[in-house]
């Protein structure tokens, strides 16, 4: 919990950083491929996934280390051959999961944040789950457990393995010749991120791209079909915490709604989007057909909207950033009530974003929640160490946010299903 925190603290600004430069590269070369408003939600489905991994909210139910603590043939010193041994079985085990989470039903809810985003930039590799509270990885790493290969291999090689997926999620790199043949490359992962019919569901390789051509699931991209990104049944919102479980909802109520007791159970294991016949007859839900002509979802705003939306989303980042560097002396249980209120901050500001006429609820519940963790402790976790001053500029800044975002709420005008205006003094 601590070490991983303390590796974001670097991670957390280095990615932030290429983020918005690959914003004013594409600006400078004129093919800006990042939206303000996608970015922004990028950004915070990363801040929710990190913080859940760094709380620990996950139940492993086999971890590797009881794999090879159970099922060594034998033991290996760690040497530069076990790192490699230990890269190429978690890279075979992250196709396969990938792989799993596009073609079922039950398991695309995990994965479906990652590709919710309608643009294709380095701000989307941010987009991960927080819906997958049970793992079952380590199974797969089952040649690794028998061939013996220390825990301490796999726990570095895996956050390498992981940083290693943020570069390629770019359009400003074009082929690269002979790498194409043995590694994913952004032109790899654009094929894999579009919904053309003929890219969906290939490149699931993470770092090699040899497994999609052992197992048929490999595709180049074509110059005479452009990849289009996004999901078909597209999530219209901004809010991270919708997205992760929206695909479940819909999982849970076609198992309510259907007639047959089979498609009941069959939902969740059948490929994914897949519907019982009644259900999807009854209740339809809207799909893309024409890739080439369907409106992306957007807010209208104005750039006062648009710069108090990032200057909420630099406070996020801060309070993060001292939640992830001081996990020891915040201690438990006070971590766990600092990342409820992490998850309420970001699920007020995206739906200011999203311009719901009801988001100053949520802004108004994450200022009282605020100032009552200060009532009640007396400081903001700690921060009187540093100046008492703190927990006093922390309840200010929730007050004055909860009065601007009460008086946006009540100035937005619908406008249609998927843009709002909002008018700003």
């Amino acid at each position: 919990m601590e070490n991983y925190g303390k590796i974001l603290l670097i991670a957390m600004p280095a990615f932030l950083l290429l983020v918005l430069f690959e914003k004013w590269y594409g600006w400078r070369k004129g093919k800006d491929t990042v939206r303000h408003m996608d970015m922004i939600s990028s950004l915070n489905s990363g801040v929710t996934n990190v913080t859940k991994d760094v709380l620990g909210l996950v139940l492993a139910i086999l971890t590797y280390e009881q794999l090879v603590n159970h099922i060594a043939l034998t033991h290996i010193k760690a040497t530069w051959l076990t790192y490699v041994v230990a890269f190429i079985a978690l890279d075979f085990a992250g196709y396969v999961v990938h792989a799993i989470d596009h073609k079922v039903n039950f398991f695309w809810n995990s994965h479906l944040v990652h590709h919710s985003s309608e643009e294709f930039n380095l701000a989307c590799a941010l987009r991960q789950s927080i819906s997958v509270f049970v793992r079952l990885f380590a199974i797969l790493l089952l040649p690794a457990a028998l061939l013996g290969v220390p825990v301490e291999v796999i726990a570095l090689v895996g956050p390498l393995h992981l940083f290693a997926q943020f570069w390629y999620h770019t359009q400003h790199i074009g082929k690269m010749g002979f790498l194409e043949k043995i590694i994913v490359t952004p032109s790899h992962h654009r094929v894999h991120h579009a919904i053309n019919k003929e890219y969906i569901d290939k490149n699931y390789g993470q770092i090699l791209i040899i497994w999609d051509k052992l197992f048929g699931t490999f595709q180049e991209e074509l110059k005479e079909a452009p990849p289009v990104y996004g999901i078909t049944r597209p999530v219209q919102t901004w809010n991270p915490i919708k997205i992760n479980f929206q695909h479940m909802s819909l999982l849970i109520k076609d198992a309510w709604r259907t007639k047959s007791w089979k498609d009941k159970a069959a939902v969740f294991y059948k490929p994914t989007g897949w519907r019982p016949a009644d259900v999807e007859e009854k209740y339809p839900v809207f799909k893309i057909e024409n890739v080439y002509s369907f409106e992306k979802y957007d807010t209208v705003y104005s750039r006062p909207f648009l710069a108090w939306t990032w200057l909420q989303m630099i406070v996020l980042l801060l309070m993060v950033s001292y939640l992830f560097g001081n996990i020891r002396p915040i201690g438990i249980p006070e971590v766990f009530v600092y990342g409820a209120f992490i998850f309420l901050f970001v699920y007020a500001l995206t739906e200011s974003m999203d311009q719901n006429p009801n988001a100053y609820i949520w802004e108004i519940a994450k200022a009282l929640f605020g100032t009552g963790i200060i009532f009640y402790f007396g400081d903001w976790f700690g921060a009187d160490k540093i100046s008492p001053v703190i927990k006093y500029v922390i309840a200010g800044y929730l007050f004055i946010s909860s009065a601007i975002v009460t008086q946006m709420s009540l100035a937005v005008k619908p406008v249609g299903d998927s843009k709002r205006d909002m008018a700003l003094s």
